[in-house]
């Protein structure tokens, strides 16, 4: 009988299987998603690219899955109104939540007349894993699209095979022997996100069956090959050999002769003087390239030939022999080779293609180690650039490794280690274009026996609510214990490849749970026991943030991002993107493109988290400046900065006949010229401005420069608006703009180089003299550069006087070491020096952003040590696009609240942004930096760091001087069971009580409550497990949230309080929804309950009881729903920017808004009306631990005075959540009790 069942079941699959198929049809494009970067939206008139329909081998195999598959129920959701019928899986799920599975494995579409899109000729697209869509302008003339509604096919069971693998070659490939071949399936599981603990499925993940390439053929030989090249290249006496090959794999061998060979033809040795060689060179772009040397490769001495200015060249007399080739060289690019190629008639051409000369700079650093002693270890390193670089020297500590470290390249490989052989290595990579060096990575060899893993944690002090006790020394922190993410040896069949790290750390072994007395109540809490070595947490590392023009906030919409040369995606309607950070970056250089060529692309070099998490950042670009008309045959001249009112900087001078057109045929007719100036005069232009003005010396070293300036230029022609090139133009600088005299030597004309974010010598600026205006002599700065490509330009000169400073985030103004907030962007942007000291006049010459770790950040700064003021920095902080607040300078500076001592504060000269005017920001601080000096004790202990000293900056324990920032908001807690930090996804423990049950993704839930009272008021949410069997009862954990004052309402504030959302636990097996209880602190009474989400709650049994006016509470919907319920839910890679989107919808009251000003009436959940105690009268929350018969009995006269007769009046417990005791009065006991969900 089972057997007859389960063939029953597969007919039913097959038949269901023979139905989908009709969606098979040509006009239908189906298939796997692609990733959101991986492809574009379609353009006004055109089709957007179709979902890609390459097979997916890790596909449900229905034939597998235990318990088979069934249809959902039809689905329509939209109607084809707009430019079309879109029927989302993202949008079914948002509306029908759980009716449809984690990984649908199939879809169905008809038509509400019930037919199949190709039945009525309609083109359509459908993925189980994004949905349907129909487009009208997709349809054929004169149609649109109908009305479709869809269906899903949906694993009973969500443990099943994947579609077995193609087999294998045949492990034997001679003929006449036989071999194996094996092919594979994967146990997969249907929801998303898989399953932690490991799958196991029914059968075999391997099958093996036996192969042949068949019997030997018989021995034969094959055709005769062509004549190879003749032993002389000219003359007699010379002789040819051509071969052929015996077909077998064995004996016998064929009979005959392998090879044959003759004399060659006769040809004349004098001259070849029938013989013309024509050839271009153009760059990568394909643009001609002038003035290029081409020689016969190997005879480099005697140049054949130069290009013109077409990049057209010709040589005659020449020899060449049937494998020859040219080679062409050019200042700035890098040689090139390409063959020549004859025609028999006497000419032979070659095309040579050069690419631009870029310094290496590194795609692969070495990462950190931890070995056994007599252990080996594998160091890896590359580096790219034109031309590639091929020589990798290794050092050890600063020291040049000799020997065979030289000889492995970009691998260093160290056998048998032994303790001296710890340190820090590095590698460096060369080539003609320069050097670039690797960061340094440490590696830590341990004696036998010695512990990388302490089995003690680490202590971490987490605070308790209020209402627990303090300890014998007045605290309420308590040690729940960690263990350091610190990397663990790896065992003797550690990979030694590069990139093979199986990846070992220290973490949570086992955990505790212990139980803390509270306010007569008991408060649970788990604690790490025990630490050991386990495979390394793997988190995703994103950058996300938001792109838009800098003078008027228009978002870039469909901009396209590409990382170094490769383009990864494009930004959406709003500018927003999101980047996931490749493995083993350490500069993500990220560029923008506007396709519509409205902004100037720009480079960023965007901070990120490599712990894991997302870091939001805002990026700027400026917009192109309008261009102007040129005659391409005349001289002209655009001045540089002259906005503004200021004197220019510069000017770029452009000779008559400069304009090319890429073919490098001169161009003189009207040119549009759009120059682009970012101006450092402005600090505002700071946030445009594009990389981090790096560039790496000739030793490899990535050192900073100080600006004077950057322009883009676009030349195009004025009739067609084709791109122009421009041969040597002439930039001259204003030398009276530098006031720092050493600079007027070391001024030199830079680019950028996209793919790496580093800045690239184009040229040296010498002082010339000239005249600007008829009555003032004016001294330039002069130098010539080439435009041949759409790159940035800078005005620059190194800078050697570097500090490094010192700075914290904090989650509140109590500036606790324990409350340090991670993952906050700092930027420091140098300002101009003070006016009278001899230094650059700039109102801003250099820009970094440091992402905050669990020790602060250190940011690079131009120090002094002769004059403190002689540099000047100004400091911002921001989280998840938040601004953070500094420490505040005035009327009185305080030492300890700012993190400095005197006397070395009063030299640093802190001033916050809001120091001389109350009006203005209180989000920046800005500093003098004064480089410490060593002989000074006061000023060897931060905040400022000399450049050598980086090390003792980033491990400077929390005690030291540093320079500090912190949120501002109301007031709140936050305490979870399984302990958790936000800012470090690593620490996060798989627990059935954890707060975050997936750390690839949180998911944020906030409800909004209004409170009607004269005062703000603490509202919290106390947090259990509802209906899960492993969690039911127990607590997850508490949130507090002060209320905020609507500033429209009188006597009105809202708190938006975080509660556990409802959803999977962290084994992924069943859901829970958690029982939230929401109780304001105070005489407090419940008075309204949002009516769709009461209605909500009351579809979706069981529902919690809700007898008691003193709270509210709630089984938590699983669906997500928005600010019509007073709902808000936000899922994001990282906690904190959930919760910070989450908390702006809340305050604002909608679905998609964002606001820091309470709105209390909009978008509610709960309504409380809170009484205002007289003076001197203890809250009825005090009378009830004090009194509690006669609490009550006055709670039961006001009640019964109030409109809320139908409820008993309770109490709620704030600490505990338990409703407070009551004694049965007669009129209670004849009072009929309240339905259940009834406020």
């Amino acid at each position: 009988m089972a057997q007859l069942a389960q063939l029953a079941q597969l007919a039913q699959l097959l038949a269901q299987l023979a139905v989908l198929a009709q969606l098979g049809a040509p006009s239908v494009a189906r298939g796997a998603e692609p990733l959101e970067n991986d492809s574009e939206p379609g353009k006004a008139g055109t089709a957007g690219k179709p979902w890609k329909a390459t097979p997916d081998l890790e596909e449900l195999d229905l034939g597998t899955a235990g318990k088979g598959a069934e249809w959902t129920s039809w689905f329509n959701i939209d109607h084809p109104g707009g430019d079309g019928d879109h029927e989302s899986l993202a949008a079914i799920r948002f509306y029908y939540g759980e009716r449809v599975c984690a990984r649908p494995v199939a879809i169905q579409a008809r038509s509400t007349g019930w037919e199949l899109p190709e039945a009525l000729g309609q083109v359509v697209h459908a993925s189980p894993k994004r949905g349907f869509r129909c487009l009208h302008r997709e349809q054929p003339p004169g149609k649109a699209c109908a009305n479709y509604h869809v269906r899903f096919l949906c694993p009973l069971g969500h443990i099943y095979w994947s579609h077995w693998s193609p087999w294998s070659p045949c492990s034997r490939s001679t003929c006449g022997t036989w071999g194996t071949q094996s092919r594979t399936r994967r146990c997969r599981s249907a929801r998303s996100p898989a399953p932690l603990k490991e799958l196991r499925c029914q059968g075999k993940a391997k099958e093996r069956r036996a192969c042949s390439t068949g019997p030997c053929p018989e021995p034969t030989w094959t055709e005769w090959g062509a004549w190879g090249p003749c032993s002389r290249s000219c003359g007699s006496s010379g002789t040819r050999v051509r071969h052929r090959s015996c077909r077998t794999a064995k004996t016998p061998p064929c009979p005959g002769r392998a090879t044959e060979s003759q004399k060659c033809p006769l040809s004349p040795c004098p001259g070849c003087p029938g013989l013309a060689l024509h050839g271009t060179v153009v760059t990568s772009s394909g643009a001609a390239l002038p003035d290029a040397r081409v020689y016969l490769e190997g005879h480099p001495d005697v140049p054949l030939a130069r290009s013109d200015a077409q990049g057209r060249f010709t040589a005659s007399g020449l020899c060449p022999g049937p494998s020859a080739n040219l080679s062409a060289h050019r200042d700035g690019f890098a040689p090139g080779l390409a063959p020549i190629v004859t025609n028999g008639s006497g000419v032979a051409v070659a095309h040579l293609k050069l690419r631009r000369l870029e310094k290496p700079y590194m795609v692969l650093h070495p990462a950190a180690k931890v070995r056994e002693a007599g252990q080996d270890v594998t160091f890896c390193c590359k580096a790219s650039g034109t031309p590639a670089p091929r020589e990798y020297f290794w050092y050890h500590n600063g020291t040049l490794l000799e020997g065979p470290a030289q000889s492995t390249g970009g691998r260093l490989e160290l056998r048998g280690l032994a303790p001296e052989q710890a340190g820090t290595y590095h590698c460096k990579a060369s080539s003609e274009a320069g050097a670039i060096r690797s960061a340094p990575a440490q590696l830590t060899v341990l004696a036998p026996g010695q512990q990388s893993c302490r089995t003690e944690p680490e202590p971490n002090l987490v605070e308790l609510p209020s209402e627990c006790p303090q300890d014998a020394g007045g605290s309420r922190y308590y040690n729940v214990g960690r263990c350091p993410a610190s990397p663990c040896p790896g065992g003797p069949g550690e990979p030694a490849g590069c990139g093979e790290e199986s990846g070992l750390c220290c973490g949570v072994r086992r955990m505790e749970l212990r139980q803390v007395p509270c306010a007569g109540s008991v408060l649970p809490v788990k604690v790490v026991a025990e630490c050991g070595c386990g495979p390394c947490a793997q988190p995703r590392v994103l950058v996300r943030g938001r792109v838009t023009a800098a003078d008027t906030g228009e978002p870039l919409r469909f901009g396209h991002i590409f990382l170094g040369g490769k383009k990864v995606g494009f930004t959406g309607y709003q500018g927003s993107f999101t980047i996931e950070v490749p493995p083993d970056t350490r500069r993500l250089v990220t560029r923008f493109v506007d396709g519509q060529q409205r902004l100037v692309d720009t480079v960023k070099v965007l901070p990120f988290d490599r712990r894991g998490g997302a870091v939001y950042q805002e990026v700027k670009m400026p917009r192109k400046k309008e261009p102007v008309e040129l005659d391409g045959g005349r001289s002209n001249a655009i001045p540089l900065g002259e906005s503004g009112g200021r004197e220019p900087v510069g000017e770029l001078v452009l000779p008559a006949g400069v304009f090319l057109r890429p073919s490098g045929e001169v161009f003189n007719g009207t040119v549009k010229a759009s120059v682009t100036f970012v101006d450092p005069r402005d600090v505002a232009t700071a946030s445009v401005a594009s990389s981090d003005l790096s560039f790496a010396d000739a030793e490899g070293e990535i050192v900073p420069l100080r600006t004077y300036g950057m322009f883009a230029v676009d030349f195009r022609e004025g009739d067609s608006g084709a791109a122009l090139q421009a041969g040597p133009v002439q930039v001259r600088m204003d030398a009276g703009q530098v006031w720092m005299a050493e600079h007027l030597q070391k001024m030199k004309l830079w680019s950028l180089n996209p793919e790496s974010g580093l800045w690239e010598e184009e040229g040296v600026l010498r002082p010339a003299g000239g005249s600007r205006k008829k009555r003032e002599e004016r001294t330039f700065l002069v130098g010539n550069l080439e435009i041949r490509e759409r790159r940035l330009f800078n005005l620059d000169v190194p800078e050697d006087r570097r500090c490094f400073v010192k700075v914290r985030a904090y989650s509140n103004e109590k500036f606790n070491p324990y409350e340090q907030l991670e993952g906050v962007v700092v930027s420091l942007i140098n300002l101009e020096p003070q006016p009278g000291f001899p230094s650059n006049p700039r109102a801003w010459g250099r820009f970094d952003s440091v992402v905050t770790g669990p020790n602060g950040a250190c940011l690079p700064a131009f120090c002094d040590g002769r004059r403190p003021d002689a540099y000047t920095a100004l400091v911002t902080a921001t989280l998840g696009g938040e601004e953070l607040e500094a420490v505040a300078s005035s009327p009185k500076l305080n030492p300890n609240a700012v993190g400095v001592a005197q006397p070395y504060l009063g030299k640093l000269g802190y001033r916050r942004s809001d120091h001389e005017d109350s009006a203005l920001k209180k989000t920046a601080f800005q500093i003098n930096v004064a480089k410490p000096d060593p002989n000074n004790v006061d000023e060897s202990n931060g905040p400022v760091y000399s450049y050598r000293s980086l090390r003792e900056c980033e491990e400077a324990p929390v005690g030291a001087n540093h320079l500090r920032f912190y949120r501002v908001e109301v007031d709140k807690y936050e305490f979870n069971v399984v302990p958790f930090k936000e800012s470090d996804v690593t620490s996060w423990t798989g627990d059935y009580l954890a707060w975050w049950p997936n750390p690839q993704e949180f998911r944020a839930c906030f409800i909004k409550v209004q409170l009607e009272g004269p005062q703000e008021y603490m509202v919290r949410s106390r947090n259990v497990g509802g209906s899960h069997p492993r969690t039911r009862g127990q607590l997850y954990g508490l949130r507090d949230s002060r209320s905020v004052r609507d500033p429209l309402l009188e006597n009105t504030s809202g708190a938006c309080v975080e509660f556990k959302c409802g959803g999977m636990l962290f084994d992924q097996s069943l859901v829970d929804r958690t029982l939230v209880s929401v109780m304001p602190q105070g005489s407090c009474r419940r008075t309204a309950i949002n009516g769709l989400l009461r209605d909500y709650l009351s579809r979706h049994p069981p529902l919690a009881e809700n007898n008691h006016t003193g709270a509210f509470s709630m089984l938590a919907p699983l669906d997500p729903l928005g600010h019509n319920y007073g709902i808000y839910t936000v899922t994001d890679q990282n906690p904190r920017l959930a919760k910070e989107i989450a908390i702006g919808r809340c305050f604002a009251g909608t679905s998609d808004g964002f606001s820091r000003e309470m709105r209390a009436g909009e978008g509610t959940a709960v309504t409380f009306s809170c009484q205002e105690r007289p003076p001197g009268r203890e809250s009825f929350f005090q009378r009830l631990l004090s009194a509690p018969a006669e609490a009550l009995d006055e709670i039961r006269r006001e009640m019964g005075r109030s409109e809320l007769r139908r409820a008993p009046p309770e109490v709620m417990d704030f600490a505990s959540g338990a409703p407070g005791p009551t004694r049965r009065t007669p009129s209670s006991q004849r009072r009929p009790g309240r339905l259940r969900g009834q406020r």
